[in-house]
């Protein structure tokens, strides 16, 4: 007779302390993974929506409104543009300087706007379209003050060198504030196409609301695209204040069809649209292959917005107007594709081992949150699209996954890391304390009066390891290296430092993950106002 396998029979005790370790098991693993869920649904994508507005009045110039909600900040350069007879009081300053850059404020305004067209129901949702709506009247009140004269647009308040050479408060600065144009004999393409952009976008978003309005940013904007056409020329061989900083790369025939696209969105008139396909090829907007989308280089974007005109099919072209658009979305594909690997190698965006786009080392964060964007707006036109593929040369990817890389990048930025920071100022308990900001680091001018000069504020303030005595919420710093690590140093600008079109565009894409997530949207119905954004 063969042995008996069967073994004994376990006693109750041990049975009991089996059945209780299982128990412990499956509760053990549901509560992991409630953890694992509730941790994903922990960013609080509406906070961070909030916070990001709250971040442009940190930045404004001029004389402050009364509903002001950062205190620290006061009234600063009154006088600007005094000295040339003309009125330049408010605008934004763009990163942790005064000085007044004309193209980055205007791509920051464009890209504000944009935001509230393509997610203003979610803005509103999250009751901050009130704060949308008031952080792009600041830009565009300042473009109609400094577009003086239809071939006249002023470009630029302050100068960079005497500015970087001091560290003070806005309200005590003693530095130039010599103004610069450009005008029929010192062109400036790029500006006047930004400018004009910024301008019609922002007539659509106050079109609903203040028609009047909408009808003087438009008029605005259709004389700055012709000036920028007729006279053509970089703005930096004008303006050359601005060539250590701002600098044009690429040129200005991108903001030239950057601006006739926001035209044609803003009026519908084909003669924009015929402008656009007219010179597709002779300003490289169907030629230009980019993996970065930025206040300079706008070719991505503009790839972008004339894939919507296809996809959408909300205006009727003709055979040969499809097949130039198609030739934009080509582009436009190319982007995306290369941000998503998806692109063969060698053609696709580099990321850091924690997932984050890396473009270049100085201020990342521009290029990251630029991509974010046009992913997501993509991704909307996917979805109202017949062929809701996009196609890259090693795969296909549809509406979710671009949401997703959006989501990803955004989620990178809010503190899921390998260093567990958020790089939205003031987000989270982990965030950067010393931003390279001149106002946020010095104590206010609300709580001491006494000025503060140049060499002054270099010695008491720039240089001190303590953290800035001011917050400067919802600010998006410039970002890790590439190997996901950062310093948080007021001298160390290069990670530090944000910028106003850092933030810019991740209204967008914050105001569309609250929508993912089911923050403040269940049971919302828009405005009738708000119909029109979409």
């Amino acid at each position: 007779m063969g042995r008996d396998h069967r073994g004994k029979e376990l006693p109750p005790f041990a049975l009991l302390m089996i059945r209780l370790l299982c128990c412990f098991v499956v509760l053990y693993a549901v509560v992991a993974a409630a953890d694992a869920s509730s941790s994903a649904a922990a960013l609080d994508y509406a906070g961070a929506l909030s916070k990001s507005l709250l971040y442009f009045e940190a930045q404004r110039s001029g004389h402050l409104p009364y509903n002001q909600r950062v205190a620290w900040r006061g009234h600063s350069g009154l006088t600007d543009g005094l000295e040339q007879g003309v009125d330049l009081v408010g605008g934004y300053y763009d990163a942790g300087d005064h000085v007044k850059f004309g193209l980055p404020m205007a791509f920051t305004v464009t890209m504000l706007a944009w935001s509230v067209l393509e997610h203003g129901e979610h803005v509103a949702a999250a009751g901050e379209l009130e704060h949308a709506l008031e952080a792009i009247k600041w830009g565009t009140d300042y473009f109609i003050k400094a577009h003086t004269e239809p071939n006249v647009l002023w470009a630029q308040v302050g100068d960079g060198g005497t500015d970087h050479y001091c560290w003070q408060r806005p309200e005590d600065m003693t530095t130039s504030r010599q103004a610069y144009k450009i005008d029929a004999e010192h062109p400036g393409s790029e500006l006047a196409g930004e400018t004009a952009a910024a301008m019609a976008a922002a007539s659509i978003v106050f079109r609903p609301s203040d028609p009047h309005y909408a009808d003087l940013l438009l008029r605005h904007a259709e004389q700055l695209l012709e000036f920028g056409d007729r006279y053509r020329g970089k703005y930096d061989a004008s303006v050359r204040a601005v060539k250590g900083y701002y600098p044009s790369v690429s040129g200005y025939y991108d903001e030239l069809l950057w601006a006739a696209l926001w035209l044609h969105r803003a009026t519908g008139r084909a003669e924009y649209l015929d402008y656009v396909v007219a010179n597709a090829d002779g300003f490289g907007g169907t030629g230009w292959a980019v993996t970065e989308f930025s206040w300079d280089i706008k070719y991505a974007g503009v790839q972008v917005l004339a894939s919507k005109l296809l996809m959408e099919g909300e205006f009727e072209v003709d055979e040969k107007q499809e097949k130039i658009l198609k030739q934009y979305k080509s582009k436009a594909e190319h982007y995306l594709c290369s941000c998503l690997n998806k692109n063969t190698a060698g053609s696709n965006v580099r990321r850091t081992p924690g997932g984050l786009l890396f473009v270049r080392q100085w201020n990342n964060m521009q290029y990251v949150s630029g991509a974010a964007f046009l992913a997501t707006a993509f991704s909307n036109y996917l979805s109202k699209s017949s062929n809701q593929e996009l196609t890259c040369p090693t795969g296909s990817l549809g509406a979710q996954e671009l949401l997703s890389f959006a989501k990803s990048q955004a989620d990178y930025i809010l503190g899921s890391n390998p260093t567990g920071l958020s790089y939205l100022v003031g987000f989270g308990s982990k965030h950067p304390r010393r931003v390279h900001h001149r106002a946020a680091s010095i104590l206010p001018y609300k709580k001491d009066k006494a000025f503060i000069g140049c060499a002054q504020g270099y010695d008491a303030w720039f240089g001190r390891g303590k953290e800035n005595p001011n917050m400067l919420v919802g600010a998006i710093v410039g970002g890790p290296n590439a190997k996901d690590e950062f310093r948080d140093a007021r001298g160390n600008y290069m990670q530090t430092e944000a910028c106003t079109y850092n933030t810019a565009p991740m209204v967008g894409v914050f105001a569309r993950l609250t929508q993912l997530q089911g923050q403040h949207t269940q049971g919302f119905k828009p405005p009738q106002s708000i119909s029109s954004y979409k």
